[in-house]
């Protein structure tokens, strides 16, 4: 069984504030070398939000595990000459905060690549590093706001408030495309020796991942010669994604005896299946529907049929329906709730907390034939200041004592 993690032999010099440093998680948790390079006060990420688990928060223990800590000093002129010593061994530099951040301090991607031309630049920030909105403070929130993925609702009072659920999608999909962004970059220069700069926007990214209803609403701008609804609805024009489930019928959620669950039949076939492993086969002669994307639009006759039908049987006993008949049904649940199934805790064993600090699911990639080892705790700050500075930039003792008294490490 091969122990090589697939990423062995990358490094990345990580330069974050708080949540965007997950951008390098994906690195370190397929065994890359992050190194976080941290003021000498740290990221105030260990104290962000909650929950705080002994003192420190789940943030910060998910986000920089696997990961390394040196504080540097980067206002100190020794500060600066070991980040860019550590970036002449480096394959990536990440700036995971407000753009230009690295440029004031004189370790831009003009500087870096003349000390090593094969490195890969990238910045995610909020809004990015250009358009009306670039120098602006944000919060992750913003970003789905700004994509138009969440809704204001109102309570009982009359007060405009932030929806109890939120999808999360910027600030976790941001560093995700950013990593594939990031890779993508470490291959072509280590093909032709040449770096690049990028940038990306959890804001963009949000967006990007809603591409669906933003394109499906522009389509809609068009004539309706042109840009029609599905046949299976008389070529409505219908809201656009999910949004247009609420009247279905054949494709919604029912409640269990014990729960709730999605019925998915909005094939011809799969609706078949089901009237028939149910024992009602009346039911398809009546409504057999269209062939595809058929969701019983409004009967409202066939809705209180259903309803009772699937009352009658535990969620459990549905799945077992549902693989039996090959009819599509699927638990319903929240993020409480999820973590029982059993295809999540097969698929997502949690981290536990005597090995990370806290239970943790893994990165959800499995390697087919080898195990992946679990990462290291996230580190205090300039935990691994000394272990870095003599494995890599191979310095004495003496030295990284007349380092400290000169104040490089703050």
């Amino acid at each position: 069984m091969s122990t090589t993690q697939l990423l062995s032999g990358v490094r990345i010099i990580e330069s974050s504030l708080l949540g965007p440093g997950l951008i390098s998680t994906f690195f370190s948790d397929l065994g890359a070398d992050v190194i976080k390079v941290e003021p000498p006060q740290g990221d105030y990420i260990r104290q962000m939000t909650w929950p705080i688990i002994d003192g420190v928060s789940l943030l910060h223990l998910h986000t920089h595990r696997g990961k390394r800590s040196i504080a540097l000093n980067l206002k100190n002129d020794d500060g600066l000459k070991i980040y860019k010593e550590l970036v002449s061994s480096a394959d990536a530099v990440v700036e995971a905060m407000r753009p230009g951040t690295l440029e004031k301090l004189g370790l831009g991607f003009d500087v870096l690549k003349e000390i090593n031309p094969k490195i890969v630049f990238c910045t995610l920030s909020g809004y990015g590093s250009s358009g009306p909105y670039q120098n602006m403070p944000s919060h992750g929130i913003a970003y789905d706001t700004w994509a138009g993925l969440i809704n204001p609702v109102v309570d009982e009072e009359g007060f405009t408030r932030i929806p109890r659920d939120m999808p999360n999608v910027g600030i976790n999909v941001g560093p995700m495309l950013g990593a594939f962004a990031l890779l993508a970059g470490i291959t072509r220069a280590r093909e032709t020796g040449k770096g690049c700069q990028m940038e990306l926007a959890q804001s963009d990214a949000a967006a990007y991942m809603d591409w669906y209803r933003i394109e499906t609403w522009k389509a809609y701008e068009r004539s309706e010669t042109e840009v029609t609804g599905n046949p299976a609805d008389d070529f409505e024009r219908r809201p656009p994604g999910l949004a247009g489930m609420w009247e279905g019928v054949r494709y919604q959620i029912y409640e269990s005896s014990d729960g709730h669950v999605l019925f998915m039949a909005s094939e011809q076939a799969f609706w078949k299946n089901f009237c028939e492993g149910i024992g009602r086969p009346e039911l398809f002669e009546e409504w057999p529907g269209s062939k595809y994307a058929d969701h019983a639009k409004g009967n409202r006759e066939l809705h209180i049929e259903l309803k009772e039908i699937f009352k009658s049987k535990s969620t459990n006993e549905w799945l077992k329906f549902s693989e039996e008949e090959n009819t599509p049904i699927a638990p319903v649940y929240n993020a409480k709730t999820a973590p029982s199934d059993p295809q999540f805790q097969h698929r997502l064993p949690f981290y536990s907390v005597d090995d990370l600090g806290a239970e943790q699911l893994p990165l959800p990639v499995k390697i087919i034939g080898e195990e992946q080892p679990v990462p290291t705790k996230a580190p205090d700050v300039g935990e691994h200041t000394e272990q870095v500075l003599t494995e890599i930039l191979e310095y004495d003792r003496s030295r990284i004592s007349d380092l400290r008294e000169n104040g490089a490490f703050g």
